[in-house]
């Protein structure tokens, strides 16, 4: 096996980015004791955060946004690339990198064109059904570039799947029940509905999902809603509690354990970003997706496989209002039938191999 001793790893912003990335980074470490990991990320991603909980080396440089438009950001966007790449690359010269590996956003470009730059290896990883511009930049110079999913179109591409953290990939949802149950305050015996938009949180769910909480815990209906942070609706308080049925409405603006909340639900209402795909497939859990309704139309693709395969539903933004959630969604947590066929289904499409094989990727780019 190829000995490992300074990988630099690129890419930040959302969960979208930095999970994949921590992900690897996580059997970086455990195959190769010793490497020196290094993160290229901004200052203002949630990497901010992550990565230095995770111990990991952070260093920040400008994100350079290309632009889409002509605009006076577009005339700046040259000489903000050339600082970002020279900065990238002062890093990797100070770390000594053999290889970078990129996840795509704002700070890949840069390590992409200062490891080229250096002739150094460069693998690719890209997590969305659709390829993200500073991935389909650096695909063109270089032969080590894994997707997510089948019908990503990039340059030379193998498909891997979503590097997944282990405590998503060897999650027991049946042995930490209880535990994630006592977690957040919640019953053994009513069905539990788990609501997020991600790290960024969704405007439509919290508002429709706020105005509908009453009707759901008076339907026996527990729910924990995860609403992205700053994003907490005011009429959802500290949570709802019904004395007739003894349902509990239990919100967060943020959950570090999703392993936990994953647990504990029975049926998941989410946007369709591809690791929220990939991590409920993987865990077996039926979800309903609401993809984003901007962009190009990546996050209702991200969903297709695991719909098509049963495990889930896609439900467009503008269908998720208060009426929908009381009535065809409440039928739907209740339904234990249906959500054990959509459990299976789900199953049936994840994987937990991604990440090790993404590793035996960049080893073979370093050999």
């Amino acid at each position: 096996m190829t000995s490992l001793t300074s990988v630099v790893l690129a890419g930040g912003g959302t969960a979208g980015h930095v999970s994949p990335l921590l992900a690897t980074a996580d059997l970086l470490a455990e195959r190769h004791p010793g490497v020196r990991l290094t993160v290229l990320g901004t200052a203002e991603g949630l990497e901010a955060r992550l990565v230095p909980e995770r111990g990991l080396d952070l260093r920040t440089i400008p994100k350079v946004p290309f632009p889409r438009r002509p605009s006076p950001a577009a005339l700046m966007m040259p000489g903000r690339l050339t600082q970002a790449i020279r900065k990238a690359g002062a890093v990797l010269d100070e770390v000594d990198a053999q290889v970078v590996v990129g996840f795509g956003g704002y700070v890949s470009t840069p390590a992409y064109l200062a490891a080229r730059s250096r002739k150094l290896p460069v693998v690719i990883h890209e997590q969305n059904s659709v390829a993200g511009l500073a991935n389909k930049l650096g695909a063109r110079f270089t032969p080590h570039v894994a997707t997510t999913f089948e019908q990503t179109r990039l340059r030379g591409s193998r498909v891997l799947g979503m590097p997944l953290r282990r405590e998503i990939t060897e999650l027991d949802r049946a042995g930490l029940r209880t535990e994630a149950l006592a977690e957040f305050g919640l019953s053994e015996h009513l069905p539990v509905l788990l609501v997020t938009g991600g790290s960024l949180g969704a405007a439509r769910l919290n508002a429709a999902f706020a105005e509908a909480a009453p009707d759901l815990v008076g339907a026996g209906i527990q729910v924990l809603h995860l609403t992205g942070r700053g994003k907490l609706p005011e009429a959802l308080g500290e949570g709802v509690f019904h004395e007739g049925t003894g349902a509990r409405y239990v919100v967060r603006e943020y959950c570090d354990r999703m392993d936990l909340a994953y647990a504990a639900a029975d049926l998941v209402v989410c946007r369709a970003g591809a690791n929220t795909v990939c991590e409920l497939a993987t865990v077996g859990l039926p979800a309903v997706y609401v993809p984003l309704p901007i962009g190009n139309g990546e996050q209702r693709r991200n969903a297709v496989d695991v719909v098509e395969a049963g495990g889930g539903r896609i439900v467009s933004d503008e269908e998720v209002t208060a009426d929908w959630v009381r009535g065809e969604l409440a039928t739907l947590v209740k339904d234990r039938a249906q959500l054990g066929a959509m459990a299976r289904g789900a199953a049936s499409v994840g994987s937990g191999r991604a990440a090790a094989d993404l590793v035996t990727m960049i080893e073979g780019a370093v050999r």
